[in-house]
């Protein structure tokens, strides 16, 4: 079995995986620079829907499917971020949107993205069928409350295997049946049909947020508590 697979690996890899979930989560859902962060995002498309959560979750989709079929991730970041030398350029810059929309869809449902539990499922979540196996392997059944809900009550051990796992994703492109990785996955592809496999896969990261993030309970720690 693969380091990968088992969460294990050398110094050097788990350092890699690290310095890519911290940049992910930094830059993706906190926002950095230029780059918003996902609860600006949210707001924003929260706003421009009049209020109504269902409608800005779908015009942020429409935007951030927009961005990753036209800007090729990092394109047009800047100089904003570099990742870790294993990820390529192009799917780093897909992850930072990625996790923006999984994270901006969960503020809107309610959920706080600063909490450890919220961030990590934000993490699973945009990594698509490759971030449910992750969960299916560590043995934790998702119910109605979303997956942030389920990884509240893992034991600490088994929570820092998962984020162990979920960084060894990110610093190998996400596994064969990873969503956020599938249009690098296709061996010489051209840039227009590139950039439609990468905007399918953001609709598709879209629908796993939907699932994985439902409305919060009203005493939920503090999101966006919409209503």
């Amino acid at each position: 079995m693969s380091e990968e697979a088992t969460g294990g690996g050398s110094g050097k890899a788990l350092e890699l995986a690290q310095r890519a979930l911290t940049q992910v989560l930094n830059v993706g859902v906190d926002g950095a620079g230029p780059f918003k962060g996902a609860i600006a995002v949210a707001e924003e498309s929260f706003k421009a829907k009049g209020g109504d959560v269902d409608a800005a979750i779908a015009h942020l989709t429409r935007v951030h499917v927009r961005l990753a079929a036209t800007t090729g991730g990092l394109t047009g970041l800047g100089g904003l971020i570099t990742m870790p030398v294993t990820v390529p350029v192009g799917v780093g810059g897909y992850y930072l949107l990625g996790a923006r929309l999984t994270g901006g869809i969960a503020h809107l449902r309610g959920h706080d993205v600063h909490s450890e539990d919220v961030r990590t499922a934000v993490l699973l979540t945009m990594l698509g069928s490759a971030g449910t196996e992750i969960v299916k392997d560590a043995g934790i059944t998702v119910g109605t409350k979303g997956l942030a809900a389920a990884l509240a009550k893992v034991p600490g051990k088994v929570f820092i295997d998962i984020n162990k796992k979920v960084g060894f994703r990110l610093v190998t492109k996400g596994g064969a049946k990873g969503v956020i990785n599938a249009g690098k996955l296709v061996p010489l592809v051209g840039g227009p049909i590139g950039a439609t496999i990468d905007g399918v896969s953001m609709k598709l990261v879209g629908g796993y947020a939907k699932s994985a993030f439902p409305l919060a309970p009203p005493d939920a720690p503090a999101g966006a508590s919409r209503r």
